[in-house]
């Protein structure tokens, strides 16, 4: 369900909302394209999805397109995710040509769409060549990294780098990320929708309702981890931090996630996940369909404790949503996590499965101190990582690049 800016006052306030509108009268009429390559499954699709609604509501003739392409360009393309990430990948140049020929050929398909354009953000490196197909002489190009690129793998860096090059901007989630490029480059992290059905209240009915339906213990402590199945989010190690509780502490651990459609390595983990959970009926491995958005808001709600064990992040929706829902995280200590949560104050950062077994069992042992966090967590989302904030950066951004003849001096 798209939600007007109106009936997000009683939670962010009058004043953010007006610094909104504000905007928004800048920016009346500006043509602005959002081009990523999944509409659902992943955070990025989840930001799109009330992103473009919320702009349009402000004035902005915004739209959201989605490059598709063969299964061998989603398989070139996660390499290239894993590289950005710091994994040593081998890619060929036919595989750069191969998602060369795919962008050009998208591009042709959405010519008068990305031709007419006055502002163009592309998200991550999927779309990223279209730059060289569709740019007129007046739009301006962004280039979106939603990922963890602080230690690339050279070899991909450098292909991809002669790309973004060619933007105007770069926008990247926290100060680490950020590359040596020729442009300007903007910190813009992620928020979540707090009246999304993943994120807004539910009555307690239905959460317990899920006892049933997944075969649960209300009784006993629930670990959750919400993602998809991927290595980086580490669900392996999840259970191995699960198992170690276990030893002193009657806990049940929920992994519950799904895939995208341009990750063709979901399904491999799922797989090891399922392996590495064989034989106890304490262990929840759900595969979600992408739109079971208040199933999650439900489990998120139900758990004692929230774990994101990524080793790497670019962000993690996941631990605002768990944040929002007043539960402290156990989070990787990497990338995005570390802007989240803050160590002894709203969760705790950790680096190995025995690290987090270990705070798993202070905070269920410590049930006050777990409920403290829970609330400074709540507040510190509020505060930081609702979507006003996030679009309100958007919107900014976008009025000092398509604004450099006027008075760009913003009285909001």
């Amino acid at each position: 369900m798209n939600h007007i800016l109106s009936e997000y006052e009683s939670i962010v306030g009058s004043t953010s909302i007006r610094q909104l509108r504000h905007l928004g009268d800048r920016l009346s009429g500006i043509r602005l394209v959002h081009v990523n390559s999944t509409r659902e499954g992943g955070g990025v699709a989840e930001i799109l999805g009330w992103m473009v609604p919320l702009m349009q509501d402000l004035g902005l003739e915004a739209s959201w397109e989605v490059i598709t392409g063969t299964p061998d360009f989603y398989r070139v393309t996660k390499s290239i995710h894993n590289g950005l990430q710091g994994t040593p990948v081998q890619l060929s140049s036919r595989d750069w040509a191969l998602v060369r020929d795919v962008n050009a050929a998208w591009a042709e398909q959405h010519r008068d769409t990305l031709k007419e354009a006055d502002v163009v953000i592309i998200h991550d490196p999927q779309p990223s060549m279209l730059i060289d197909f569709s740019r007129n002489g007046r739009s301006k190009w962004i280039w979106r990294a939603h990922i963890d690129i602080s230690h690339p793998y050279r070899a991909v860096w450098k292909n991809l780098q002669n790309i973004v090059e060619k933007y105007d901007a770069s926008i990247f989630s926290l100060n680490a990320f950020a590359q040596h490029l020729p442009h300007p480059q903007y910190l813009i992290p992620p928020s979540i929708d707090p009246l999304s059905e993943k994120n807004c209240e539910q009555p307690r009915s239905e959460i317990r309702k899920l006892c049933r339906q997944f075969d649960l213990d209300c009784s006993r402590p629930i670990l959750l981890q919400v993602s998809r199945f991927d290595r980086f989010k580490d669900p392996v190690g999840v259970i191995k931090a699960y198992r170690i509780v276990r030893k002193v502490a009657p806990v049940q651990l929920i992994l519950a996630g799904g895939g995208a459609s341009d990750d063709p390595e979901g399904n491999a983990v799922y797989q090891e996940v399922l392996e590495a959970s064989q034989g106890d009926d304490d262990i929840h491995v759900l595969l979600l369909p992408p739109d079971a958005h208040r199933t999650i808001n439900g489990l998120q709600r139900l758990a004692d404790i929230v774990i994101q064990k990524s080793t790497k992040e670019g962000f993690g929706l996941t631990v605002t949503e768990a944040m929002w829902k007043g539960k402290p995280v156990i989070g990787g200590d990497t990338g995005g996590i570390r802007l989240q949560v803050v160590d002894y104050r709203t969760g705790f950062l950790v680096s190995s499965p025995e690290g987090a077994a270990h705070r798993i069992r202070f905070l269920l042992d410590h049930r006050r101190r777990l409920n403290r966090m829970g609330d400074i967590a709540q507040e510190f989302v509020r505060e930081n990582f609702l979507l006003t904030r996030h679009l309100r950066e958007y919107l900014t951004l976008v009025c000092a690049l398509t604004r450099t003849g006027t008075d760009r001096i913003l009285y909001i």
